[in-house]
């Protein structure tokens, strides 16, 4: 187990190398320029070449990314161009936001697509299985960021009842030790703040997890279909276990490494996903920042938030691959 953990962990470095060059040359390649988008259109020559000057974008493309490569790896992820705040106190900023909005995201999508499909499977054929499988279908089609739209019309401008925008109201004053809100409301006992971060969070969360819902639905409708015809839950059910015992231990338990691999991926996806989230709801996480910085043509922000991203995406499949042995004791990773 530690060495498969080791050789993973020493296949992110050739990644994220290799992922740093791609988005390096991709930014430089689109129209303009942070000079351009700080100045604006009116920006005289004189003007932007004294800023690009300034942040080194005059000169050649491999001694620009020569510098970023050793400030990264000396831990520093450079400076916004716009905020001329670090990227690295940014992330530390935002991230926690994007987190809290994934895992209500990814709770939402397991706590209802998990049961879904396990009885869509347990009542094959029947009505509530051909309404789960085209409601899963509307779940992939429909576009996160039309599903936002259409709850916030809802829920927020016709019934009135949760927040459209933001992560706490303006009119709360809430100490942020840990900036995970939710969190930080629990430690100040401030359940009136927790209450209304809760509320800022349920739209997003559900527009966000809908597509790893529909996925995960039919993933575990396969899975159980899959498992329940084979011989060792036969037998238990021939040796008289409960019905809730087959399902549990023999069922679902097996049933699970498919489910837990989609899950991870999806958990990793969610953070793609939390760009469109966040700027329809003005979320304040790592998705909205990133999309404001490809804006300004921020070219620190979007390197190191990429990256960021890219290594936490590694990381949560890691630990997917590393649940498998407790799911099912009989794997064993060799060499």
């Amino acid at each position: 187990m530690l060495r498969f953990v080791v050789r993973r962990l020493l296949l992110l470095a050739p990644i994220v190398l290799g992922l740093s060059i791609l988005v390096f040359l991709w930014i430089r390649a689109l129209p303009g320029g942070p000079a351009e988008a700080l100045l604006g259109e009116r920006a005289t020559q004189a003007r932007i070449a004294d800023v690009r000057h300034r942040y080194g974008l005059d000169k050649p493309l491999p001694v620009q990314y020569w510098a970023y490569l050793r400030t990264t790896l000396s831990g520093d992820l450079g400076q916004s161009i716009a905020s001329r705040r670090s990227v690295t106190s940014e992330i530390a900023q935002r991230f926690p936001a994007t987190i809290e909005l994934a895992l209500a995201a990814m709770i939402f999508a397991i706590g209802i697509g998990l049961p879904l499909g396990f009885l869509a499977a347990k009542w094959y054929g029947s009505w509530f299985d051909h309404l789960s499988l085209v409601g899963s279908l509307l779940g992939i089609s429909i576009p996160i960021f039309f599903l936002a739209v259409i709850l916030k019309y809802v829920f927020s401008v016709k019934l009135g009842l949760l927040p459209s925008i933001g992560q706490i109201s303006v009119l709360i004053d809430l100490k942020h030790p840990t900036n995970f809100y939710l969190l930080d409301a629990v430690i100040e006992w401030d359940w009136s703040a927790f209450w209304d971060v809760l509320k800022h969070l349920i739209l997003p969360a559900i527009a966000l997890g809908s597509i790893p819902l529909a996925i995960v639905m039919r993933i575990t409708r396969a899975a159980v279909l899959d498992v329940q015809n084979e011989d060792y839950v036969r037998t238990a059910r021939a040796k008289g276990l409960s019905p809730l015992v087959v399902d549990s231990r023999h069922v679902l338990r097996n049933a699970m490494l498919p489910i837990s691999t989609i899950i991870g991926l999806q958990t990793g996806l969610l953070l793609s996903g939390a760009v469109l989230t966040e700027t329809v709801f003005q979320y304040p996480g790592i998705g909205s920042w990133i999309t404001n910085a490809i804006f300004n043509r921020d070219y620190p922000v979007i390197q190191g938030g990429i990256l960021f991203l890219a290594v936490v995406f590694v990381l949560v499949n890691l630990l997917v691959d590393i649940s498998y042995a407790i799911l099912n004791p009989r794997i064993r990773y060799g060499r």
